[in-house]
């Protein structure tokens, strides 16, 4: 509809422009007034009811607008309601008195960790530490000890010596 006149919406413009055309020249040569008032009610007619169609049209389009918007809303009030069900049932499964309690626990069972860790640090004595020291350097010293590498640049790989040892074992294992 964008960018035609009102009167070519209804398909009527041409004959209009036209009928004014012929009347404007036919009252100078006597045609009858009457006549070019009824086309020019006809036209104020039209111009009437295509005004009316295109705020009717306006009018559903904005109903349509406010309907889809309604339902995106609604859409958006379902996801929340599923959202909020979902919570309550884990805070019906996790309770804070649960989440408390298990705090609790688990501060206990470190607590009591860390006293059997000071007993068993307390139980040995000066000779044990001692022993425990003497081992671990033992363990220490074996790891470092390496093998010793030559200093001695190691000597360029013939790439025909593999295929000479190669030949030589097929000689051997063809004469056997």
């Amino acid at each position: 509809m964008a960018g035609k006149s009102k009167g070519h919406f209804l398909g009527v413009a041409w004959w209009e422009r036209r009928r004014f055309r012929e009347l404007s020249q036919g009252r100078r040569a006597g045609f009858p007034c009457r006549r070019a008032k009824l086309l020019l009610k006809k036209k104020r007619y039209r111009e009437q009811l295509l005004d009316r169609t295109e705020n009717q049209i306006s009018s559903l389009e904005a109903m349509v607008q406010s309907i889809e918007f309604t339902q995106i809303e609604m859409k958006v009030m379902e996801g929340l309601q599923v959202g909020n069900e979902c919570l309550n049932k884990m805070h019906q499964v996790m309770s804070i008195e649960e989440v408390e309690r298990i705090l609790d626990e688990t501060h206990e069972a470190v607590e009591y960790q860390r006293q059997i860790d000071e007993l068993l640090a307390e139980s040995f004595t000066q000779e044990d530490e001692e022993a425990i020291l003497e081992e671990l350097n033992a363990i220490t010293q074996e790891q470092i000890e390496l093998p010793e590498v030559p200093s001695e640049p190691l000597p360029d790989r013939n790439p025909e010596a593999p295929a000479k040892a190669r030949s030589r074992q097929a000689e051997l294992v063809a004469a056997s």
